[in-house]
């Protein structure tokens, strides 16, 4: 259905193409006022809004308002329509979102995790992962499985509680800088799975006691202009984890995470169901984290590719972009380019359980392929993979090692901009390859460090600040490559 442009041009109305007096004017003014009222009328009848305070929800942030909000989302999804959460404190038990509703948090509205797990679905009972890193336990608040047509958006606040799971017990001797200690149960904030066109915008996520936004098997997703505001010490609170998704666009997002900040990854059940993660644009987005502002991997029980990351401020993270295969996937096809930002090392625990230690150790590039443990299972390939115009301030090498059977192939860095300085409180002279059989180690950090590497070119310039130095910080050095073409320069 379209309409009708007129302009009026000495006393005619006028089309791109014809001429019209007054009275034939005014009936196409009357079609158009018509036509214009049919489509709000359509619009009206889409967008019928269901608000959960008709269901009885009570905003008093103690009453468990699963039921009530349930009902809404029930009833929405029948005919489509629009879930509105207004203004108020509303804690609930798990959420399951369904197809053709936009669930709209109001500005004001604070949707509060319960941290019961009575009050929490246990989804991961629906599949088995011998993965213990991966971490399927505590269930989920947000829930929605084999969906279309979702849309999470408005103003509002998602509040994961993660505040009252976190506490720090000093493991780190007063440097306050290695993960937080955990004191209770915790579920991921939201479990998304195979859905059809999802929608997440405008909204604050803050306080996530495990993974914040875990999209799994999911098509056609767009995550726009959205905040996660989680602990920075927080250990496992991922900001966004496209696994197994196809057809993502990341763009205008805040992201504060201790855990690092966008996740893409293949994990073994999600694998299974839907096959590789691919086709994922990443941009204008502001990411902090204590481990890697973007991380492809390290679950790669499928094959990840065509990931593009671009004008990113990636700041104070672990490392700025790592890519990982331990699983036996092939990573390919991996763009990166205008990034700014810096790296660092933070303080490692000590503590008989739970996690101690970030991954990296200021890192601005990390591409890695070698054995996840002692079983020494074919890591997997990662090849074709291009960064440039990279401006980062780091304590570490730009870091690329694959195996002798695990060999990686054609990288590109060009317009590298590092300026190689001592930012936190920790020293340099360790590699760290975790999780792995090699894990942590000592070792000189030249800028740029290759090994068993076919096909690697990299240009640009180092700047160095003490304590580091070209002459104890080579520029660039190298095990079992072939195909090397280096041009750097110290400026």
């Amino acid at each position: 259905m379209s309409f009708i442009i007129l302009l009026k041009i000495y006393g005619k109305y006028y089309t791109r193409d014809k001429a019209y007096s007054d009275d034939v004017y005014a009936k196409l003014y009357c079609e158009c006022r018509s036509r214009k009222s049919t489509l709000e009328g359509e619009s009206d009848m889409v967008r019928k809004v269901y608000n959960i305070l008709d269901y009885g929800a009570v905003a008093d942030g103690v009453t468990n308002n699963a039921a009530t909000i349930q009902k809404a989302i029930d009833e929405a999804t029948i005919h489509g329509g629009q879930v509105v959460v207004p203004a108020g404190n509303y804690l609930s038990g798990t959420i399951i979102l369904k197809s053709n509703i936009d669930f709209h948090l109001e500005m004001g509205a604070v949707l509060i995790s319960s941290l019961k797990e009575e009050d929490i679905l246990d989804f991961a009972k629906l599949f088995e992962d011998d993965n213990q890193t991966t971490g399927w336990d505590g269930g989920c608040f947000i829930f929605a499985c084999h969906e279309e047509n979702i849309t999470i958006s408005g103003q509002g606040t998602i509040y994961g509680q993660g505040d009252k799971v976190f506490f720090d017990d000093n493991a780190d001797n007063g440097a306050h800088e290695c993960p937080l200690n955990v004191s209770a149960f915790r579920p991921r904030t939201t479990f998304l799975e195979d859905v059809t066109n999802l929608t997440v915008k405008d909204i604050t996520i803050r306080d996530a006691a495990f993974w914040t936004l875990h999209m799994a098997g999911c098509r056609h997703v767009l995550v726009k202009d959205i905040k996660i505001l989680n602990d920075i010490r927080g250990a496992n609170n991922d900001g966004i984890d496209p696994d197994c998704c196809q057809d993502v666009m990341i763009s205008g997002c805040l992201v504060k995470t201790g855990d690092d900040a966008i996740v893409v990854k293949a994990t073994k059940p999600m694998s299974q169901k839907y096959g590789a993660c691919e086709n994922i644009v990443i941009n204008n987005c502001i990411l902090y984290s204590r481990d890697s502002g973007l991380k492809i991997g390290t679950e790669t029980h499928g094959d990840i590719r065509n990931v593009m990351l671009s004008d990113c401020v990636i700041k104070e993270c672990s490392r700025g972009v790592g890519i990982w295969v331990r699983d036996g996937a092939t990573i390919e096809d991996i763009h990166v380019h205008h990034v700014t930002g810096s790296v660092l090392k933070y303080a490692d625990g000590e503590r008989s359980e739970g996690p101690t230690m970030w991954w990296g150790n200021g890192e601005p590039i990390f591409i890695n392929a070698t054995y996840r443990n002692e079983n020494r299972n074919y890591p997997g390939k990662i090849r074709n993979i291009t960064f440039d115009h990279i401006y980062m301030k780091a304590e570490s090498s730009v870091f690329l090692a694959g195996e002798e059977d695990a060999r990686i192939e054609n990288i590109t860095i060009s317009n590298l901009e590092v300026t190689m300085c001592s930012q936190g409180t920790q020293n340099s002279g360790f590699f760290d390859e975790q999780p792995s059989l090699r894990h942590v180690y000592p070792h000189s950090i030249p800028a740029v460090y290759a090994r068993s590497v076919d096909g690697l070119r990299v240009s640009g310039r180092v700047r160095y600040e003490g304590p580091y130095h070209i002459s104890k910080n080579k520029l660039y050095e190298s095990e079992d490559c072939t195909m090397e073409e280096v041009n750097l320069k110290e400026r």
